[in-house]
C-alpha cells in the first residue's frame, strides 16, 4: 500500500459499517494471511476458502476490535487479531479433515490433478528444481509438526511477528511462544536430516558428510 494507507482510520471507518475502507485493509492483508493459511493447510484451494472465511468472520466482528490506546490495539494489534481469526479458520479445517478423511491435499495440486511444480523452463531450470524440491522438502516438514508448533513457526519465521504478537495470535503466553517456536524448530531439523532424500543434492551430500 502507497503513504495514503492509514490504518487507523480505515479500521475506524470499517468498525461504522464502512465496507469501502474494509475493503482496503483486505487489500493489504490478502497476500499475508493467504500465505499464512496455505502454510497451515498446504492446500490452494483450502487456503483460500479459509482466508475467504478469515475475512467475512473479521468484517463481522471488527466491531469488537479493541483498537486506538488499548492493550493490543493498533496496526500490529489488527493483524495480530486478523492472523487470530485466519488461524481459527485453518483449525476449522483441519479438525473437518480429521472428521471425513478424504484425497490427500497435503500438496498443492492443479487441475489435471497432478502435483502443481514449476511452470519455468530455460537455461536455470535445474537450479528452479532445486529450490523448488527444498520449498516442498520444507512444507512437508512442516506438515508433519503439530498443528500449534506449525502455526508458530510460519507466524515468526514466515510472517515475521514478533513473540508478543504471536502471543495476541494464539492466546497464550510468551513463554508457550517461545517453547512451541522452539520445539517446532527442534522438530523441523530432525525431520529433515531424518529424510534427506527430500533435499536436493548438494544439500544432502553436506548433511551425509556430517
Amino acid at each position: 500500500m502507497g503513504a495514503d494507507f492509514d490504518e487507523p482510520e480505515l479500521i475506524a471507518l470499517s468498525r461504522r459499517g464502512d465496507l469501502a475502507a474494509f475493503n482496503l485493509l483486505v487489500e493489504h492483508y490478502q497476500r499475508p494471511l493467504y500465505n499464512l493459511c496455505l502454510r497451515m493447510l498446504a492446500s490452494p484451494e483450502a487456503a483460500e476458502d479459509a482466508t475467504q472465511e478469515a475475512f467475512i468472520a473479521a468484517y463481522r466482528a471488527i466491531g469488537r476490535f479493541r483498537g486506538g490506546g488499548e492493550r493490543g490495539g493498533g496496526a500490529a494489534g489488527f493483524r495480530a487479531w486478523l492472523f487470530r481469526i485466519g488461524a481459527n479458520a485453518c483449525y476449522d479445517e483441519l479438525r473437518r479433515r480429521r472428521a471425513r478423511p478424504a484425497a490427500s491435499l497435503d500438496e498443492p495440486r492443479g487441475p489435471s490433478g497432478r502435483v502443481t511444480d514449476i511452470e519455468n523452463r530455460g537455461p536455470a531450470l535445474a537450479e528452479i528444481a532445486e529450490t523448488a524440491e527444498l520449498g516442498r522438502a520444507l512444507q512437508e516438514a512442516l506438515r508433519a509438526l503439530p498443528s500449534d508448533q506449525r502455526l508458530a513457526i510460519v507466524l515468526c519465521d514466515v510472517q515475521g511477528l514478533d513473540y508478543s504478537e504471536i502471543a495476541q495470535v494464539m492466546g497464550v503466553s510468551l513463554g508457550t511462544v517461545k517453547s512451541r517456536i522452539n520445539r517446532g524448530r527442534s522438530r523441523l531439523r530432525a525431520f529433515l536430516l531424518a529424510h534427506g532424500e527430500l533435499l536436493p543434492s548438494r544439500l544432502r551430500q553436506t548433511s551425509g558428510d556430517r
